[in-house]
């Protein structure tokens, strides 16, 4: 494992987000576009472990993402932020919070 500095995970904008809208992208089957709200703005994201969940099984959830990485065009579509998840034989299971968090609330 390689370890990082205090002052690199600081760089990370880590907040609570809200999965509001997902659909599927013509050809692929391991990946859905997807919208999150930050509570003060929306974003496409792509969201990865399409062949374990339905695409609207997953709206609604309130899960935890990385909103400062650079964007990033998969299948043609810009994803700008990440949800974080747990990767257990390669399916993810998305971190979230117990509590009901205003959304874009910071992780630290």
């Amino acid at each position: 494992m390689t370890t990082v500095t205090y002052d690199d995970f600081a760089k990370l904008d880590l907040r609570v987000a809200k999965i509001v809208s997902t659909e599927p992208i013509p050809g692929k089957s391991r990946i859905v576009k997807g919208t999150i709200d930050l509570g003060d703005e929306k974003r496409d994201v792509i969201i990865g472990g399409a062949q374990y969940y339905q695409p609207e099984d997953i709206v609604g959830k309130t899960v935890i993402v990385i909103a400062n990485l650079e964007p990033k065009t998969m299948a043609g579509v810009e994803s700008n932020a990440m949800l974080l998840a747990a990767d257990v034989d390669d399916k993810p299971y998305w971190l979230t919070v117990v509590e009901d968090v205003p959304l874009g609330s910071p992780i630290k």
